[in-house]
């Protein structure tokens, strides 16, 4: 059989419940047992006080009442009776502690003088015995005082049996066992309830997750959230906006491809459908060279959805670190050289800072050059230039493409960042997915991006302010 630890249950209420009622019992059992231990003590010490007491009292009486008269009275022995039928009486009759307690009175020369009937048996006192003693006399224990009278040589000896003294101290251990055995359980269901108040707002977390809509953007609001609770809110919020915005993403995402490939795929298809049903030998080249050329498309439009893909994911699982865009952009134009020569476009460099670093992420700088370069070589028409200006600013990276091309409306400007958004006059995809690929790098930058006119008298300028790391 497998043992359950208590103090590990399922639920978070039971677990803080026993740790509440462990730690009380841990602080209250050993209180307790100290205590008791100091009462019963304390009593004892009361209880011998009384003894002496008592015996200094008998001193004076007897000093009064002439123990010598006494004996006149009773030569033999003067005995003090005890109420013998009050002992084993019924519990509900009237009780009394006389046959519990009593004394003896010796004289000068060891006998007895003087006694209550319940101690007349118990022998004499012996010269080394001590004040306080445990004496036995039949089946009970006595507690025994003797006082030596100096003076008159007078022995007196006052006793109490143990059993007035044990049914004291099981009075005091119920007083203090009774309310630990009474308010433990007791403690333990005001616990339970006030656990269960105090996880309230748990719960009211728990039903407000629970009714939440799948996709919901709104955040989990709890009225009179406890403090410790509103960390936990939220970055609970936090993370379920991070969660929507992946999925809204992977949404996006499966949206685009489907958009992007679906028209490319079907032209493939058709050309070489086209190919494999000509017989005319250059037909068939010309569906061919077709289909080539667009699924070099597709697999370029391919490309530039997971490029977009990877930015929107915001590099979560990257760090940011300091990159030199300088290098970063040499290494872009290294790439693009086949494409440039291709283009018919001129392509200059008018500024290229030596060393040019700024905190961000490598890929998705790349990114934003190479799709600034090549939308800016796809508006040019052969013969055309496009220049690159790479500077430090006062507080920014500064980045320029600028061409001669048909350039863009400034009240369009606004609406080309938007996905799939061409404008005419392209060659190829012309604004599909290219700018919106250089806003999302600029996002994760912090980037300030700007549309501007031309210097040529025609065209368009592309600004970037990336903030230099302090």
């Amino acid at each position: 059989m497998k043992w359950v630890n208590p103090l590990k249950p399922a639920s978070l209420h039971g677990r803080l419940r026993w740790l509440v009622i462990v730690v009380l019992a841990a602080v209250l059992l050993p209180l307790g047992v100290l205590s008791f231990k100091r009462t019963a003590r304390e009593v004892g010490e009361l209880s011998d006080g009384r003894l002496a007491q008592s015996a200094r009292t008998l001193q004076v009486l007897i000093a009064q009442a002439d123990l010598e008269a006494l004996q006149r009275r009773d030569p033999d022995r003067v005995l003090v009776p005890i109420e013998a039928g009050l002992i084993g009486s019924p519990p509900r009759q009237r009780y009394t502690y006389e046959s519990e307690v009593g004394f003896q009175v010796f004289e000068p020369g060891g006998r007895l003088a003087l006694a209550t009937a319940n101690l007349a048996g118990m022998p004499p006192p012996q010269a080394g015995d001590a004040d306080f003693q445990d004496v036995w006399l039949g089946t009970y224990r006595w507690r025994v005082f003797t006082l030596r009278d100096a003076a008159s040589r007078v022995v007196i000896r006052t006793g109490e049996r143990y059993d007035s003294r044990d049914e004291i101290m099981h009075a005091v251990w119920l007083e203090h066992s009774l309310p630990l055995l009474v308010g433990l359980p007791l403690l333990a269901l005001l616990v339970g309830w006030a656990i269960r108040r105090g996880l309230r707002p748990l719960e009211a977390l728990t039903r407000a997750l629970s009714s939440r809509e799948p996709g919901s953007h709104e955040p989990v609001l709890l009225r009179d959230a406890p403090l410790e609770l509103q960390p936990v809110l939220a970055a609970l919020n936090e993370q379920l906006t991070r969660l929507e915005d992946a999925l809204e993403r992977e949404r996006r995402f499966s949206a685009d491809v489907a958009h992007e490939l679906r028209t490319p795929l079907a032209s493939a298809m058709i050309n070489l459908e086209n190919a494999m049903a000509s017989a005319d030998p250059a037909e068939v080249d010309l569906a061919l060279g077709s289909a080539q050329h667009v699924i070099g498309e597709l697999a370029r439009r391919v490309e530039q959805l997971l490029a977009l893909a990877r930015l929107e994911a915001g590099a979560a699982s990257g760090q940011r670190m300091r990159v030199d865009l300088t290098a970063v952009a040499t290494g872009v134009l290294e790439e693009l050289a086949p494409v440039i020569a291709e283009s018919g476009v001129e392509l200059s460099v008018a500024r290229l800072e030596p060393q040019l670093l700024v905190h961000g992420y490598e890929a998705a700088l790349a990114a934003l050059l190479r799709n600034l370069l090549e939308n800016a070589l796809r508006h040019v028409p052969a013969g055309g230039q496009v220049q690159l200006s790479i500077e430090r600013g006062e507080h920014a990276a500064l980045i320029d493409v600028i061409d001669d091309g048909p350039g863009i409306p400034a009240e369009r400007r606004a609406s080309v960042f938007a996905r799939f958004r061409r404008e005419s006059g392209s060659r190829g995809d012309g604004y599909g997915l290219g700018l919106s690929i250089v806003q999302r790098a600029a996002q994760l930058h912090g980037a300030a991006i700007e549309l501007l006119d031309s210097p040529y008298g025609s065209g368009l300028r592309v600004h970037v302010a990336i903030p230099l790391p302090h």
